[in-house]
């Protein structure tokens, strides 16, 4: 005999089944909107089920509940803007830019932009270029993109967890109503201050205009400091550089000659020694390199050191209140990414002297911000165009790619009165690009934090046998050695030694007033030093069982 309160609880599993089957037959709606049209399918919800139940049970009700809502709008992010009230290059979602900037446009850096993924349905801003149209046009197109994923957000049933929510501390005043609310008897906090720490650390994850660049010392975070005067003519150091932010002042310091040497202002390491965050409140960390250092004389004549070494004021002895190596001229130069982070930091500086007792020291720093072509870190050489003028095509290069020999050059028309040094400099500079690494990855995969997968680059200088006065650098040479690695069936490239190798070769000798000709070149092999894989076979096998005497008896 059955019992009585079986059927009703059949029919409650009967009823849950029906809507659930109705609840997963339903397909949401796709909206795809452009720039002036809206077109929409609507959703048609699956056909319901009728359980088999012996009551009449209540028809199972479709889902309803609002729909998530999105933040902000994806039409107005635009990641790439990082200069306010100017258009930034290949950037298509600048508000800035015009039609006649898209024009000139080779690529859009951010294609995309969405809103939360993990949402069943969100909309998605999508930008190219037309390259077709005359002139080349930029196309926007806003759409529904739909999420397969069937753990994807469709309802949302508590809004307060699309956003962080700041977590009330209590005090004396709120902590008996706190504990009156609280289901434990300990207020876990620490887990929600943690969460606003973190959205904290994401909304800094880059630079944006004018924030102060952060400096990293054992002792606690700061900035980069850049005299400048404020009422009056004299310097003050509490003026931290902005990101994007070219700046050129002067100022006045009044110093105490015999004690030049404890001032740390004229001093170059003040100046040098900080070590730059390339992301904010982060563990990258930009060594600031000294480009050149210059000294004036007493009587106001320059000359350029070949060492970099950082120097410090020293006061003569012997010679009345005469101090040496003070720092009258700072210039920076930092090189920025599209993403808002610094990839490299240089410095050149101008030193002069003091005499006297007591001295007024006119110092002028500077800062140039300088956008890297070079975004994705990768290994580049010249780009050869078709005018074959080595500054004419400065901005692009050719990026180098595993296991294709490359080479490429240009024309360098150079007049004789062009300092040799200065030349040199331009020409490095031409060869190496910018921010040249000093390591190369193993690997195509290699992590940042595996040290054993990196590979320095060796760099080596030769000369060739012209003579001259002026030695310039005619051609870069990167030699690649790599190997196979792993499994015979399936091997892998690896990267073991990397050499960079500067060719030096006289300059010609040019008539006065006309210009000279030389040809600059970069190169780039890739030598395979795998070793020959040696077959293992195995020896044939060998029985080595003895038989008990007499085995063969009476045959033998």
């Amino acid at each position: 005999m059955a019992r009585p309160g079986l059927p009703a609880f059949l029919l409650a599993l009967l009823g849950c089944s029906a809507s659930v089957s109705a609840q997963a037959a339903a397909t949401p709606a796709e909206t795809t909107e452009g720039l002036n049209s809206t077109e929409a399918a609507a959703a048609t919800p699956g056909p319901s089920l009728s359980p088999r139940t012996l009551g009449s049970p209540r028809a199972p009700e479709p889902p309803s509940g609002p729909r998530p809502v999105p933040v902000t709008d994806v039409a107005s992010l635009c990641v790439c803007d990082l200069s306010p009230a100017q258009c930034d290059i290949n950037c298509c979602c600048d508000p800035d830019c015009s039609s006649t900037d898209f024009s000139v446009f080779s690529t859009c850096s951010v294609p995309v932009v969405t809103s939360d993924s993990q949402f069943c349905s969100h909309k998605a801003a999508i930008y190219s270029l037309n390259f077709t149209a005359n002139p080349p046009q930029r196309v926007f197109k806003l759409v529904d993109q739909i999420n397969p994923s069937i753990f994807c957000i469709h309802i949302t049933n508590y809004k307060p967890a699309l956003s962080f929510i700041n977590p009330e501390v209590p005090d004396e005043n709120t902590f008996d109503r706190s504990m009156k609310t609280s289901s434990g008897f300990m207020l876990n906090t620490e887990s929600d201050v943690s969460l606003r720490t973190s959205q904290e650390a994401l909304d800094t994850a880059k630079y944006k205009y004018g924030d102060p660049i952060q400096t990293s010392h054992t002792s606690s975070p700061s900035f980069l400091w850049l005299p400048s005067p404020l009422s009056t003519s004299l310097c003050t150091d509490g003026s931290p550089a902005g990101f994007l932010v070219n700046k050129a002042v002067k100022c006045t310091r009044r110093v105490r000659v015999e004690q030049c040497g404890e001032t740390e202002a004229l001093s170059m390491a003040h100046y040098s020694s900080p070590v730059i965050m390339g992301v904010p409140n982060s563990a990258t960390h930009v060594p600031i390199t000294i480009q050149s250092i210059t000294v004036r004389s007493q009587n106001h004549t320059l000359s350029r050191l070949e060492d970099t070494a950082v120097l410090r004021p020293t006061l003569l002895t012997g010679q009345d209140g005469l101090c040496i190596n003070v720092v009258l001229e700072v210039k920076y130069s930092l090189t920025y990414t599209e993403a808002g982070s610094i990839s490299s930091a240089s410095v050149a500086f101008l030193l002069g002297s003091l005499s006297g007792a007591v001295a007024n020291v006119q110092q002028k720093f500077e800062i140039h911000f300088l956008q890297t072509l070079n975004r994705h870190g990768q290994l580049t050489i010249l780009h050869s165009g078709p005018e074959q003028d080595c500054f004419a095509g400065l901005g692009p290069r050719t990026p180098v790619l595993f296991g294709y020999d490359m080479q490429s050059g240009c024309r360098l028309r150079l007049s004789t009165a062009v300092p040799c040094g200065l030349a040199t400099q331009k020409v490095v500079a031409l060869l190496m690009g910018q921010a040249f690494p000093d390591y190369m990855a193993s690997f195509g995969n290699s992590r940042p934090q595996d040290i054993l997968d990196w590979v320095p680059v060796h760099f080596v200088t030769r000369s060739s046998s012209g003579k001259g006065p002026c030695q310039l650098p005619v051609a870069l040479l990167l030699e690649v050695e790599w190997t196979k690695y792993g499994s015979l069936l399936n091997p892998q490239a690896r990267i073991v030694n990397v050499t960079a190798s500067l060719l030096f070769s006289g300059l010609p000798e040019v008539r006065s007033g006309r210009d000279g000709a030389v040809l600059v070149a970069s190169a780039v092999r890739f030598v395979d030093v795998s070793a020959r894989a040696e077959a293992g076979l195995r020896a044939p096998p060998a029985i080595h069982a003895r038989l008990p005497p007499g085995f063969f008896f009476p045959f033998g």
